[in-house]
């Protein structure tokens, strides 16, 4: 087959979230086409694959929706079968490094090794991760896998072990109307008083804390106020990318507790509402057969495996904590191009993801 003919195909189907339909309906006909024994829609709206019918269950789990932002697709040099000079050889179009690189990847690999007595291999390329993940969220209740690989760009020879949680919370100041001569505190200084209340925590919290993986990541997401005939009020929209040690209820707690300590004038109210999805963040173990299995693929490829921990979310925090088994998170691609208008994979360090992947199955299942 052509080694980037799935790459092409998948990314040549524009999905943003909520628009995943025609790619999930092409990943699973190119599925078929690739020999898998089983694909289907699932019922969450996720394109599964499944090769294999043993006891033993490995998930790749991936992601089809994309952000919004329609990028054509091209190719550098215009076929994939030419040589690929130096600087070139690269797939551009919305997706082919956030996150359908390494969910092509996936398909590939998998078909690549094809069945291996006594395990099934589970491929999905989940729906509503840009959003609020309700694919991985689905899926996490329909499987209970042996080992979990989860799809992201972290480049060809990076595994990665640790994605952060993140909880965000609207901060409401309310107080009757004044006269702008009184001198009392308005609503608005208020919601400025609590915001460096908050941010002086989270600084000192963060003093000793040498990693950034291990800090709170504190962000003022927006700011506004007004006022009626008898009432002024003021909000704050405050996410936190949370560490490890940090749940998504104790930034809550902490949240309200420093505000029920913040010194208010007159009849002002504090108020915090959490908006959206909270997601713990979670760290995987180092030393499983699962890693082990990669870095041997890496190498494999000539590379030096390195690992990396991620200051954003990814769907390991939704799946991970309900399989409680070895998972790691690995794909092709620079993340630092997701979400950018420049968005595009290196065809070579895809070739290079797929061969190190199977070469990880293989050894892993052996």
């Amino acid at each position: 087959m052509n080694d980037f003919e799935t790459l092409i195909g998948l990314v040549s189907q524009y999905s943003p979230s909520g628009k995943e339909r025609g790619a999930v309906e092409w990943l699973v006909a190119r599925m078929k086409s690739l020999g898998y024994d089983n694909a289907f829609v699932d019922e969450a709206g996720n394109a599964v694959g499944v090769m294999g019918k043993g006891s033993k269950q490995a998930v790749l789990l991936g992601h089809i929706d994309t952000v919004p932002g329609e990028i054509p697709v091209s190719l550098t040099p215009p076929s994939p079968l030419a040589p690929l000079p130096e600087g070139e050889g690269k797939l551009y179009g919305r997706g082919s490094v956030d996150a359908k690189g390494p969910l092509a990847c996936f398909v590939d690999a998998v078909a690549q090794v094809g069945v291996k007595e006594g395990w099934q291999f589970v491929v999905i390329g989940a729906v509503e991760e840009e959003r609020d993940s309700e694919g991985a969220r689905f899926v996490a209740e329909q499987y209970k896998p042996d080992f979990a690989i989860i799809g992201e760009p972290n480049q060809w020879d990076r595994v990665a072990l640790g994605y952060k949680g993140s909880a965000w919370a609207n901060i409401t100041v309310k107080r009757g109307q004044a006269h702008t001569a009184s001198g009392e505190q308005t609503a608005a200084e208020a919601a400025v008083e609590a915001w460096l209340k908050i941010k002086a925590y989270v600084d000192s919290l963060n003093a000793n804390k040498q990693k950034v993986f291990d800090k709170l990541l504190l962000t003022l997401r927006g700011m506004d106020s007004s006022s009626d005939d008898f009432q002024q009020w003021a909000s704050l929209k405050v996410g936190v990318r949370l560490p490890v040690s940090v749940s998504p209820n104790d930034w809550y707690e902490k949240l309200n507790e420093i505000i029920s300590d913040s010194r208010l004038e007159g009849d002002c109210h504090l108020l915090v509402e959490p908006t959206g999805f909270a997601v713990p963040a979670w760290g995987c173990e180092k030393n499983t057969q699962l890693v082990r299995a990669f870095l041997s693929g890496i190498r494999s490829r000539g590379g030096e495996p390195r690992f990396v921990y991620k200051t954003g979310t990814a769907d390991l925090n939704i799946v991970a904590p309900v399989w409680k088994c070895p998972a790691l998170v690995y794909g092709p691609g620079d993340s630092a191009l997701d979400h950018t208008p420049n968005e595009h994979i290196e065809l070579e360090e895809y070739a290079k993801a797929a061969t190190v992947l199977s070469e990880a199955l293989k050894k892993l299942t052996g």
